[in-house]
């Protein structure tokens, strides 16, 4: 997939969610993989990452200004972390999130990308769903 319609003002945002979408899921992947010993749900992961693709990089990597972020300092809310499964939640709506950026800013320019976000989006929903439920269920 390209970026090359996109604004390039809006480069810098699709950027950062792109990467926050990868670095979300690589989370639930390695915790699933590392932690649980997981192969289908780890495979599942790591193959919806891999769809997490804009090409060409070298247009993004010129936006990013992760140095001027005016919210990069930590907030107090994503310190709140107890356990595993609050992790694995959050990592989960990061996730999601950054899918339905993607997914609403390619509307615009490159609806089949759009579409693509948007299955990204829902198969993550669909993970979720049963990732903490079981994880639940084994903590009652």
């Amino acid at each position: 997939m390209t970026n090359n319609t996109l604004p390039p003002e809006l480069l810098r945002v699709v950027d950062a969610n792109l990467n926050r979408l990868k670095e979300g899921i690589r989370v639930i992947e390695d915790i699933a993989r590392y932690v649980h010993n997981d192969k289908e749900r780890s495979t599942s992961l790591k193959n919806l990452r891999h769809l997490c693709r804009i090409e060409p990089i070298e247009a993004l990597l010129a936006s990013r200004d992760s140095v001027n972020d005016v919210l990069r300092p930590t907030m107090q809310s994503e310190m709140n972390r107890t356990d595993l499964l609050s992790i694995i939640i959050a990592n989960y709506k990061r996730a999601q999130e950054s899918s339905r950026v993607l997914e609403e800013l390619y509307k615009i320019v490159e609806p089949a990308l759009s579409e693509q976000f948007k299955t990204i989006r829902y198969e993550l929903y669909t993970l979720e769903k049963k990732n903490v439920l079981e994880l639940s269920n084994e903590h009652h």
